[in-house]
């Protein structure tokens, strides 16, 4: 074995054993909430009412205080939310909370180095999630609270004004109003990850990343708890290690949880929905708007009918370049993302031209998992349904169904990288010899 070679397995037998040594450790006990029900017939549904409460009154408790937008909007009942909506979820790099043994020390300020804006159109038919680079130099809006008003990198704007702030930055730059948000920190991204159960990524290449320890053979790999946000975080070990590449990476993460929820009818089932919004509650700082269970299920309920087609995840149209003080920066390409939010504005689904990013590549299996994929929704849609279909009366006339012309698809153009939740997807690996 050559130096080079034995030097870069050190290095690798050294972080992997961090990682063993950091491991974030489970929860002990938990409460049962089978202890209140009653031994008797004739109190089962006072127990199951008891129950319900205590558990209401469970997530209440874990919630953090909510944070005032300026376009707050009003908490609907329980059932899909009406009309369209606008939410972003804003990526903290706060060590509050964290081992000290696993994470590198407090950078001091707060930055936000993730920021997704989930539009989900009027009719609940199509989603697009579109995420913005930590990089790109945007114009910061007026903070509720003062400051603002100058152009820098957008991961700026939470140090400069809080969630508020980047909220409203992210409306100037998009021309969208968004009435739901929420942030989460390093601990929140791994409790999330456990309570969804895992998500299972395809990596192409081996990820080597000393910055972030993430460190996977090329194959197939469930992810949850610490492992999942290392795997988010990398960006040394994709693509060409550059921030563009770390977004078309989380993609592939992303794609893959939402075909998980879809098969596993995660978005029916009222259980599942409210362990994970008990999670997110629990785990997330939510604006006022978003800052009840019943808010964030009728969002959940809104997406569950979109085809995994019609989730589309997208990179905010953008390219590497600027002068002086931001040379290297992110800059917006205003023409393409002038195109993808009047697009959004009017409704309109969207569809990609364009490749998936550095950070990914195509699945080579990916026919045999989306047949997979679709027989596994199919026996999760049987197994929920449960009632049958009312027949009809003999004699009755059934009205004709109601339908609506096509929307017309915006295509965005060839430089515009993303893909669609029915798109399978690797991760393209850079190991240290490639750094």
């Amino acid at each position: 074995m050559s130096e080079q070679k034995a030097t870069r397995a050190r290095r690798i037998r050294s972080a992997r054993a961090a990682i063993r040594h950091g491991n974030v450790a489970p929860r002990k006990g938990g409460r049962t909430l089978l202890s209140w029900i009653g031994a008797g017939l004739a109190v089962v549904m006072v127990a199951t009412a008891s129950i319900a409460g205590i558990a209401f009154w469970d997530i209440a408790r874990g919630a953090k205080e909510g944070v005032a937008l300026a376009n707050d909007q009003r908490i609907p009942d329980i059932g899909a939310i009406e009309g369209g909506v606008n939410f972003l979820l804003v990526g903290s790099d706060s060590r509050e909370g964290t081992d000290p043994g696993v994470f590198d020390a407090d950078p001091g300020s707060v930055l936000n180095d993730v920021n997704i804006l989930l539009h989900i159109s009027a009719d609940h038919t199509n989603a697009t999630v579109v995420s913005i680079p930590r990089d790109m130099v945007v114009h910061y809006a007026d903070c509720p609270d003062g400051g603002g008003g100058w152009s820098g990198p957008i991961n700026g704007t939470l140090n400069e004004g809080g969630l508020p702030c980047v909220v409203l930055t992210v409306e100037e730059l998009t021309g969208l109003s968004i009435p739901f948000a929420a942030m989460i920190q390093f601990n929140g991204v791994i409790e999330m990850a456990n309570a969804i159960g895992g998500v299972e990524v395809c990596v192409a290449e081996p990820i080597e990343d000393e910055y972030t320890q993430t460190f996977l053979d090329a194959g197939m790999h469930t992810l949850s708890g610490l492992q999942a946000l290392q795997f988010l975080r990398t960006r040394h070990g994709v693509g060409d290690g550059s921030d563009l590449g770390r977004i078309s990476n989380q993609q592939v993460f992303l794609s893959s949880l939402v075909r998980k929820l879809k098969s596993a009818q995660t978005l029916t089932n009222p259980v599942a929905l409210f362990g994970l919004a008990k999670a997110a509650i629990s785990n997330m700082t939510l604006s006022n708007s978003l800052n009840n269970i019943d808010t964030m299920m009728s969002i959940a309920m809104a997406l569950k009918d979109i085809p995994l087609e019609n989730v589309v995840f997208v990179q905010y149209p953008s390219s590497t370049g600027g002068t002086g003080i931001y040379a290297g920066k992110v800059q917006p390409n205003q023409a393409e993302a002038e195109a993808l939010f009047a697009a959004l504005l009017a409704d309109q689904p969207i569809a990609l031209s364009g490749t998936t990013g550095n950070g990914s590549v195509v699945d080579p299996d990916a026919a045999a998992k989306a047949a997979a994929q679709a027989e596994a929704e199919a026996k999760a849609a049987k197994k929920a349904t449960a009632t049958p279909t009312p027949t009809a009366t003999p004699g009755a006339t059934t009205a004709p169904t109601q339908t609506s012309a096509p929307v017309e698809v915006a295509v965005l153009p060839e430089n515009v990288n993303g893909q669609t939740a029915n798109d399978y997807t690797c991760s393209a690996g850079r190991t240290l010899d490639q750094q």
